[in-house]
């Protein structure tokens, strides 16, 4: 699992910093990609990774600002040129069918795949199957902003040959339906459960997004014991009036979201244009203060669970 920026700036594209967007990239575990906001030139920034628009399977929108959503319809309408002919699961905040469908309809988009939008219309499970689940809170902004909180469930232990093979399995693909969790029955009638031939179970990871906030609640339950949490800081102690005027957080409220969740690592993005490169030492020394495991996402940042421990790295090419 890899969180990847492909933009971490705040209201307007700056030299330094796109518009958000992040891309939960599950292909190790063979789910494709899953987008977290679609700000302006999102597919634009896409061209200097690796990443292919077709293989995103799922968008989640946070809020109805410009500075989230306006990449949607170029991102949409490319990905049906590149070969994406897969269904496109859009989750957003009311509001979010009618521009899309009115902005495809004006323009005569033709998509090449099924655009399923679904409006979320209250708190709890968005999304859920036999190894996630996917939880939507509303936030404290200035208009209706959601967090999503990404559950991997429980993984199957490693198998115990040695146990599996004193209760009489041969070599196999009986092996293989023990280890997927699958009690099987011998010849001879025997019936050997996956239960009695597996180790502990191992956890899945838990990765919190979230969309512009004020510090409130919903942000600290969306966060708990997460390995991950992306929480916006678009400003820092100096600037904390700012936060509050506006509907957003410091980088300092942030790491203390994270501490007070018991997260494992805070990823700080949508970051003000009035900060420059030469400031962002000092910017995450605040967080640290706080929570020490802070890093400040930067546009092409990649951040991999590796161990439990997060990794950062880059992956523009």
């Amino acid at each position: 699992m890899e969180v990847q920026f492909l933009g971490t700036g705040a209201g307007m594209p700056s030299k330094l910093r796109n518009t958000t967007s992040i891309v939960l990239n599950l292909s190790a575990e063979e789910r494709g990609y899953w987008m977290f906001d679609c700000g302006e030139a999102t597919q634009h920034q896409m061209l200097h990774t690796t990443l292919k628009p077709r293989k995103v399977n799922k968008l989640f929108v946070t809020h109805l600002h410009g500075d989230h959503l306006f990449g949607i319809p170029g991102f949409i309408g490319s990905r049906s040129f590149l070969g994406g002919n897969e269904p496109l699961d859009l989750y957003g905040p009311p509001g979010i069918r009618e521009w899309v469908e009115t902005t495809l309809r004006l323009t005569r988009t033709h998509l090449a795949y099924q655009l399923r939008i679904h409006e979320i219309t209250e708190e709890g499970i968005l999304y859920e199957d036999d190894e996630y689940k996917v939880t939507a809170r509303l936030l404290a902004h200035v208009i209706p902003s959601f967090g999503f909180r990404v559950e991997q469930k429980p993984l199957a232990g490693k198998l115990l040959i040695d146990e599996a093979t004193a209760a009489g399995v041969p070599k196999g693909p009986l092996l293989q339906q023990l280890k997927l969790g699958n009690d099987i029955t011998l010849e001879d009638g025997t019936v050997v459960t996956s239960a009695s031939v597996l180790g502990e179970p191992k956890k899945g990871f838990i990765v919190t997004i979230l969309g512009d906030t004020r510090v409130c609640e919903a942000s600290r339950v969306l966060s708990e014991n997460a390995d991950i949490v992306v929480h916006e800081a678009t400003f820092d102690a100096e600037t904390g009036q700012l936060a509050e005027d506006f509907g957003h957080s410091t980088i300092q409220q942030a790491a203390a979201v994270a501490k007070e969740a018991g997260a494992k690592a805070l990823i700080a993005t949508h970051i003000s244009s009035r900060f420059l490169p030469s400031d962002m030492e000092a910017f995450r020394r605040e967080g640290q203060a706080v929570f020490p495991n802070v890093f400040v996402a930067e546009d092409f940042s990649q951040y991999t669970l590796q161990g439990g421990e997060v990794v950062e790295s880059s992956f523009r090419r």
